[in-house]
């Protein structure tokens, strides 16, 4: 068993989220490229990828009874990875471009806008930020697209157009919806439209990940979330022909975070001294610091933190080889120092982020509750 202390690398290019795409194209006979070393899927003339928001691996095999069908499928899987930090606008970014995140740039929930004292947050965005300039590399959804797959989004209607859509998902055709029959309808429609065109029908349900959030992965109502979302698959894999094949996948994992290891820097001028902007988010921070405060940053928190989490410089951690290659233009929107949480420990900034005061269960660091994410071929 895995010390829940110690960290889970990214397996970029070998078995994590950037490779399902390509491994689902080397499937479907059109090839993106090299395929993944780790991920080697069947063939088939469809797939439906169905991405399950905060279902980590290991979530899952704890509590298996609540979740009978997605469950039965992990004696015959292999888990993967997220990559840096753990958390939806990084991993879905990860998954519609088969980049590593140092490569699509979204590198964390909240980041620097290079050039200046401003933050863009992923999921909102920023009507002032183009998407295609913050991330300008053709999609792996759009290559499929453009080489004969027929590639199809299935979200919420409010997504449409969204900036985290347009940089993680341009390329592919998209259906709006907001209940989940017409969800299942949707998948159905879109992966069985055509006989003679291979299709990639990409279906997500963030249902799972706002109850943990909420209530904590320990509560009731995130254990009846979760079967809730077991019966939505099964439904989804019986109203499917069975010659298409569906993958059941996670973008992270989550963990509660206890009062007891909570700090908030908001209250806290030592921790807070030569950094001049805060960003990611409570588990997983980017400290972006004032001229020549790296190192005593570094110290400050090292000797405050402990081995609660694990502080790096920018530098070190892409030595870690945390983000995969880093794009130079990405290089300003890390943080000049990370900050990764260990065990259930979060780091909270209430005056920029009330709301991470409200939260219970939280997400983006390198623990394997947050990384280790499920791969359910059926």
């Amino acid at each position: 068993m895995v010390d829940p202390g110690e960290f889970c690398e990214p397996a970029y290019g070998v078995r994590s989220l950037g490779d399902v795409v390509p491994a689902v194209a080397q499937a479907l006979g059109s090839p993106l490229g090299p395929a993944p070393s780790g991920l080697s899927l069947p063939e088939a003339a469809s797939y439906v990828v169905f991405l399950i928001d905060g279902l980590g691996a290991r979530l899952l095999e704890r509590h298996a009874e609540a979740a009978p069908y997605l469950s039965s499928l992990l004696a015959v899987s292999e888990h993967a990875t997220a990559g840096v930090p753990s958390t939806t606008t990084t991993s879905l970014t990860s998954l519609g471009t088969g980049l590593t995140p140092g490569a699509h740039g979204l590198v964390g929930f909240t980041t620097r806008i290079p050039g200046t004292n401003e933050l863009l947050n992923a999921l909102m965005w920023d009507g002032e930020v183009d998407p295609r300039e913050w991330q300008p590399h053709q999609t792996a959804f759009g290559s499929l697209q453009n080489a004969g797959v027929r590639v199809t989004v299935v979200n919420k209607r409010e997504f449409n157009g969204s900036g985290l859509t347009v940089a993680a998902h341009r390329g592919a055709d998209y259906v709006g919806v907001d209940r989940v029959g017409e969800r299942i309808a949707a998948v159905v429609s879109a992966s069985t439209a055509s006989q003679r065109e291979p299709a990639l029908t990409y279906v997500y349900d963030g249902d799972l990940d706002w109850t943990g959030h909420r209530w904590g992965v320990a509560s009731s109502q995130w254990l009846q979330q979760l079967a809730m979302i077991d019966h939505e698959a099964e439904q989804l894999r019986e109203a499917l022909p069975r010659d298409r094949r569906m993958l059941v996948i996670a973008d992270h994992g989550m963990v509660d975070v206890p009062a007891e290891s909570r700090i908030d820097l908001s209250n806290d001028e030592d921790l807070r001294s030569g950094v001049a902007l805060i960003g990611g988010e409570a588990r997983f921070r980017h400290l972006y610091c004032r001229g020549g405060a790296v190192d005593d940053v570094v110290s400050c928190w090292t000797d405050r933190l402990g081995d609660r989490a694990e502080i790096l410089t920018r530098g070190d951690a892409i030595a870690r080889g945390w983000f995969g290659a880093v794009d130079p233009t990405v290089l300003p929107r890390i943080g000049d120092v990370v900050v990764a949480c260990r065990g259930d420990f979060a780091v909270l900034s209430t005056d920029g982020f009330p709301y991470e005061a409200h939260l219970i269960g939280m997400h983006g660091s390198l623990t394997p509750d947050e990384m280790l994410i499920p791969v359910l071929l059926d």
